[in-house]
């Protein structure tokens, strides 16, 4: 290339042997935590009690343990406690440690490698309590075993003794006390996260602990979790069971009116694997003889939208598998033969393709098995092939049964039907898909006359979503035309969760935003016809604006879900106070405790403060405010949305406006005492 100038790498010292540096144990952890666990924000942060509490989840899983409590403390620690069997605490022959201390200071040790101690658990790379132990100031592990309680504590993975006045001795000795029965055990470790790793303000989102403890229940028939938290008014207290496993699991994800119940089958298979074995210093391939257990549950909802979640043991793949390879064979070959049996398909229709036949299912497919193969390092795909065949002979003997008679008739007749229905629907959608697609073309004659569209589109446009026409005028004065386009709704839009397709398309809000994105909605959605890069809801930072967004939350993850699984949807974050100090300088805050710091800061900083004003809605922003805080991208904060934040609020939606009152009330009664008086907005 013409005029191209090369630059001599610098000169540095040899690089020779002495050059490497060897990472071992916990060290290697605490200077690359984000291999271990993802990140150190308050993702990397609540993985740290996902490690501690999947160990006692797989001594439940092993019918060792029927009872987990989970504290999290106001200082940060978290505290996970069972009664199985307790970590060993006698001495390992190979390293001269106690299992205590081997299981939390050695990566890849623990009983779920020979087999002998776990049939199938779901903590399988072996580094979880270690990692932990890594990343945490203090940790304390007491284990009620063999007639005593034996404790050992550790100070950024180091092994000793905390006195009484706080100092730290380093011992390997586990100190043993008390006396009980030789029933009694257990495991109990608290841990408190490492300042010096997790950066200050980063939180344990108890919302998510609560969720994965639900669904762990539902996975583990039998277990009870008990939650424990701090709440505006003392400490929380939530205990989760499941009686009915995956079917309160489809019960608990079914977001519509049901028009089948829920099916369940449960098979076991063998099947032989070839592995690599160590024998006399060599490799050698040898099989082993395995078993697969299945688990199945699933129902057919009169929505359009389907639900499939899958897990191996109690690791959760959201990305399939051989697993659900074998569950969408199964149910789409089973299907097309009951439907050609029953004569709801004649000779001459074709057959129904998966999409249809998941039109409008939830379904659960669990299997257990021991060493499970995953593709990659994040445990999202399974890859064990046997998985797929088992998977589907007990789907297929299964459907086959229910549909053969043990079903009820009605049942299969609504199932058949809204199938067949389905199949119909995309074969017409296929028809007239050109028609549909010009329909929702950037002719500006099918766009919302209320849009205040930009002058660019593509990547780089957004399409903000406006509650209300007092802030939608701010907003369009604000803007920057060139790329962002302001569409005004007016109140509460349909509930997408409760209405029908037809009231969807009936409502001026919903049709508004259909044709303003211009890609189309359902099933016909095109996000290759998208005319904005990003689509931004912007409402008010109070209860009422919270209620709007998830109404349109539910709409775009039941009618535009594409947006969602794309990252392209997004909230504003207006703010909730505007602070003034004496010379003018403004500052803004989001929440309450965040104004109290703020203006603590401020005091402490010698500022005077001359005003603070609190925001009840988007209109009592000026234009200038409104661009500052909310509209402009070199100033403003947004969170993207993400598939899951929608799902959540979808399914809130269904539980706080949808037709069946149990799960309101047992909600309203749950979370009655939660909110403090303050946070009311009145």
């Amino acid at each position: 290339m013409d005029n191209e100038t090369t630059t001599a790498p610098p000169q540095t010292q040899n690089y020779d042997a002495s050059s490497l540096t060897v990472l071992e144990g916990l060290d290697a952890v605490r200077k690359r935590p984000g291999m271990y666990i993802g990140s150190t924000d308050s993702r990397g942060l609540v993985h740290l009690v996902w490690e501690i509490l999947d160990n006692a989840i797989d001594e439940a899983t092993a019918g060792y343990c029927d009872k987990i409590d989970v504290e999290v403390f106001e200082d940060g620690s978290v505290q996970v406690s069972d009664n199985g069997r307790g970590i060993p605490v006698d001495i390992q022959p190979e390293t001269g440690l106690s299992g205590l201390e081997l299981v939390l200071t050695k990566l890849h040790a623990g009983g779920k490698f020979g087999g002998g101690a776990y049939g199938a658990s779901g903590g399988l790379h072996g580094v979880g309590a270690s990692v932990v132990n890594a990343l945490s100031s203090k940790l304390v592990a007491e284990v009620d075993r063999d007639g005593a309680t034996h404790r050992l504590a550790f100070q950024r993975g180091v092994p000793g003794r905390f006195a009484k006045n706080g100092r730290f001795r380093k011992t390997n000795e586990l100190e043993r006390s008390g006396r009980l029965p030789k029933t009694v055990t257990g495991t109990r470790v608290r841990f408190w996260p490492d300042p010096e790793i997790f950066p200050a303000g980063t939180t344990i989102d108890v919302s998510q602990v609560r969720e994965r403890i639900r669904q762990r229940c539902f996975l583990v028939p039998g277990l009870t979790v008990v939650l424990t938290y701090a709440g505006g008014e003392g400490p929380v207290t939530e205990t989760f069971h499941s009686k009915n496993g995956l079917v309160d699991f489809v019960d608990y994800l079914t977001t519509g009116d049901g028009i089948t119940d829920v099916l369940a089958f449960d098979g076991e298979e063998s099947f032989t694997e070839t592995v690599p074995v160590v024998r006399d210093g060599t490799l050698h391939s040898e099989e082993v003889q395995r078993s697969c257990r299945v688990r199945v549950a699933l129902r057919w909802t009169a929505d359009w939208d389907s639900r499939v979640v899958s897990f191996v043991n109690t690791v959760p793949t959201p990305k399939g598998g051989s697993h659900v390879a074998g569950f969408d064979r199964a149910l789409t070959r089973v299907v097309n033969e009951a439907l050609r049996e029953s004569r709801t398909l004649k000779d001459k229709d074709e057959n129904v393709v998966r999409d249809d036949v998941q039109e409008g299912l939830v379904a659960v497919v669990l299997v257990n098995l021991e060493e499970p193969q995953f593709e990659g390092q994040t445990k999202e795909i399974l890859g064990t092939a046997a998985a797929q065949s088992i998977t589907y002979s007990v789907v297929a003997d299964g459907l086959r049964s229910w549909f053969g008679g043990a079903g009820k008739k009605v049942h299969i007749k609504r199932a058949l039907d809204k199938v067949a229905a389905s199949a119909k629907a995309r074969q017409a959608a296929r028809q007239r898909r050109d028609t549909m697609r010009k329909k929702n073309a950037l002719a500006s004659g099918s766009l919302p006359t209320k849009l205040a569209d930009c002058r660019r589109h593509g990547e780089a446009a957004e399409l903000l979503i406006v509650e209300g026409d007092s802030a939608a005028g701010p907003a369009k004065k604000g803007r920057d035309s060139e790329f962002q386009a302001i569409l005004p709704i007016r109140g509460k839009i349909v509930n997408a969760a409760k209405a029908t397709t037809k009231q969807v398309l009936e409502n001026a809000e919903c049709t508004s935003i259909f044709s303003a994105v211009g890609a189309g909605s359902g099933r016909e959605f095109d996000l290759d016809s998208i005319r904005y890069g990003r689509v931004i809801i912007l409402v008010d930072a109070d209860v009422d604006g919270s209620h709007i967004r998830c109404l349109l939350l539910t709409l775009l993850y039941r009618y535009m879900r594409p947006l969602l699984e794309d990252g392209r949807v997004f909230a504003a974050m207006p703010p909730l106070h505007a602070i003034k100090v004496r010379g003018g300088a403004e500052y803004y805050t989001y929440t309450e405790d965040e104004r109290r710091e703020k203006e603590a800061e401020l005091i402490k900083a010698g500022k005077k403060i001359t005003g603070m004003s609190r925001f009840k809605g988007l209109g009592e922003m000026n234009v200038d405010e409104l661009a500052n805080t909310t509209l402009d991208p070199t100033s403003r904060t947004l969170r993207r949305i993400t598939i899951d934040d929608a799902a959540d609020a979808a399914h809130m939606i269904d539980i706080l406006m949808g037709n069946d009152v149990a799960p309101r009330k047992a909600f309203i009664v749950e979370n009655s005492q939660l909110l403090a008086a303050d946070a009311l907005d009145i």
